[in-house]
């Protein structure tokens, strides 16, 4: 792993400066909100730092670290947003690891859901009901390009796309539906596990869209021992089980 090697050139740097004297700025998807503060907690109890927690849309994170904002650390909920930090030169690319995997649902308000059945033939305008469809902004958020990308394959898209109701990112769009402002909504399905007043009713096909992939990296120049043995962190069993146990997916 490129993150392996990268540990080993950081090995000098973290000599004499203890993680645990330093907080690590991390800049996350805002599907990552609940489970990278249980992460952080678990790592700071395993004589690590301190984690502060930017979260919104992987979209929106992107653009504040090609602005300078102040992150160490980016997880992004999908590949194309850390590609384009890559791409110009704004992360420490041999730091650059896959996290977790992710799964796309279809929700509505605990006290009206009906499971639905995804296919071609699905009327889903109909189950709107004259209601708007949250999903999260699919210009540029992952969730939200996840979900248009879903529902085309599907031959949906066109049924509703004049009836979305477009949210800033997936958390917002989970609220949506949580508050029943509207009838159904499309998140990740981790974020469903967490809201109880949503309830999942259907589960889009795993080849309606592309693999829902969350990459971590160390942002250009933010390199320290805190920073460093976050990321070592993630990829420990101990991460891992604390992944799964959230609903995502891993690779160990």
């Amino acid at each position: 792993m490129r993150f392996l090697a990268f540990v080993m050139l950081a090995v000098s740097l973290a000599l004499g400066s203890p993680a645990q004297a330093q907080e690590v700025r991390i800049g996350a998807a805002a599907s990552l909100t609940n489970v990278l503060e249980t992460l952080g907690k678990a790592w700071g109890e395993d004589g690590g730092g301190k984690i502060v927690g930017n979260y919104a849309a992987s979209s929106a994170l992107a653009r504040q670290i090609e602005q300078g904002a102040p992150i160490d650390v980016f997880l992004s909920a999908d590949l194309e947003w850390m590609d384009y930090l890559e791409q110009k030169g704004l992360i420490e690319t041999a730091t650059r690891d896959n996290i977790a995997a992710n799964t796309l649902v279809l929700i509505a308000p605990a006290d009206k859901a009906q499971t639905v059945v995804l296919s071609k033939d699905t009327d889903l305008k109909a189950k709107l009901g004259g209601g708007r469809l949250a999903v999260a902004d699919p210009g540029a958020v992952p969730a939200g390009k996840y979900a248009k990308e879903a529902l085309t394959a599907l031959g949906l898209w066109s049924q509703v796309e004049s009836s979305l109701a477009p949210a800033e990112n997936v958390r917002a769009t989970l609220a949506l539906v949580a508050r029943g402002e509207v009838p159904l909504g499309i998140v990740y399905g981790t974020d469903a596990k967490v809201e109880p007043k949503v309830k999942v009713v259907a589960v889009f096909p795993a080849d309606s869209h592309k693999p829902i992939v969350y990459p971590a990296a160390i942002v250009k120049g933010k390199t320290s021992p805190a920073a460093t043995s976050f990321l070592q962190f993630l990829q420990t069993d101990k991460a891992r089980a604390i992944l799964r146990e959230a609903g995502f997916t891993t690779g160990g």
